[in-house]
């Protein structure tokens, strides 16, 4: 039986964070493992450029990290295909013929797209580019044939626009493409963590991430920063869990194996929550307990990027044999469409032949 196509992928305008690791990053481990599915994870770089074009080193500076962050946490290059968007020259070409089967009005509904607009500041100058990008982000899925797109829950607008385009494709020209779905995390928590500074978004234009690279004293810094409760100024004082970031945090990672390890005064992390309300319990002991757990978490993910910073050339030989054996599927798709659409002029011996039969008679 054939394998399930999965494909996913991250922006190198920095390094990954734990945003990305519980929304994306864990699940793509996971499933890499499984027999019925093939991964692909790209690095989206020609995405990137969209809003950097006029500082591309930023893009060069952050490729390799991204590729770091997806090996340190498990990424098996001899289980998934890591690729570099623009080795893919295929994905250009599909993104123009996409480009036909959707209304600027309706990329400009996009709810990502119009929030990202606000945070970068745009205003009436939005690269054309930047606008397209979930066009883009079709032509990424469809040239893989992929089924499911393990993300985000804020990526589910975009994956919709890809859905849209697909159908109108297909039902023109034939049921060429796939049509995607989203694969989010079984825990709500975990498909949008917060910023550790309250913000609903953890991001790094933000800059309230703790990143999957940060060293033991950088991450234990940004808990003790965390935003809690205002209102929680005593130990003994009633505590409120909304918006408070350590409890969202907890909800994330926690496991009960960490109680008995690193808290055994509480059985589960209700009980915590419990005794917070209530009063009695402090923010420096939840954030004490937090860090306990995330630096367990991370510290083998620091182990390997350590090892893959040692090797740099191993990076890039994934990289580039993973580009190559993507290009290879991505080559097979547009041939298709384009025999489909009816560009392939020189090898369609039919339109050739119409032609003879036309014009047969012209002396």
């Amino acid at each position: 039986m054939a394998k399930e196509i999965l494909l996913t992928g991250d922006r190198p305008t920095g390094q990954l964070h734990l945003g990305h690791y519980v929304g994306s990053l864990k699940k793509r481990v996971e499933l890499q493992d499984n027999p019925n599915y093939k991964l692909y994870v790209f690095i989206a770089d020609m995405q990137a450029l969209t809003d950097n074009a006029r500082d591309p080193e930023k893009i060069r500076r952050n490729l390799i990290e991204v590729a770091l962050d997806y090996l340190s946490v498990g990424i098996d290059p001899n289980k998934a295909t890591i690729f570099i968007q623009s080795q893919i020259p295929e994905l250009t070409e599909l993104t123009t013929y996409y480009m036909n089967l959707v209304t600027l009005s309706r990329l400009h509904r996009i709810p990502t797209i119009k929030s990202e607009i606000i945070d970068r500041k745009f205003g009436e100058s939005i690269p054309a580019g930047f606008l397209a990008y979930p066009v883009s982000q079709a032509a990424d899925i469809t040239a893989f044939n992929a089924k499911y797109v393990p993300g985000g829950e804020d990526q589910e607008p975009i994956i919709e626009v890809t859905r849209e385009i697909v159908r109108a494709f297909n039902s023109i020209y034939g049921d060429i493409l796939v049509e995607p779905k989203m694969i989010l995390s079984e825990n709500e928590v975990c498909r949008r963590l917060p910023g550790i500074d309250g913000n609903g978004k953890m991001s790094k234009s933000l800059g309230n991430a703790i990143y999957l690279a940060d060293e033991p004293k950088v991450v234990q810094k940004k808990i003790m920063d965390m935003y809690t409760d205002p209102q929680h100024l005593r130990v003994e004082d009633p505590g409120h869990l909304e918006g408070n970031i350590p409890f969202i945090y907890l909800r994330a990672f926690c496991k009960p194996e960490h109680f008995a390890k690193y808290l055994p005064e509480y059985d589960s992390l209700e009980a915590m929550e419990n005794h917070y309300q209530k009063g009695g319990l402090g923010d420096g002991k939840v954030k004490k307990f937090l860090n306990a757990i995330l630096q367990e978490e991370l510290e083998p993910i620091r182990e390997k990027r350590h090892y893959y910073e040692a090797h740099i050339d191993e990076v890039y030989d994934i990289l580039e044999k993973g580009s190559i054996e993507a290009r290879k599927v991505a080559q097979e798709t547009l041939k298709k469409v384009r025999e489909v659409i009816g560009i392939e002029y020189f090898q369609d011996t039919t339109l050739r032949q119409m032609y003879h039969e036309k014009y047969k008679e012209v002396k």
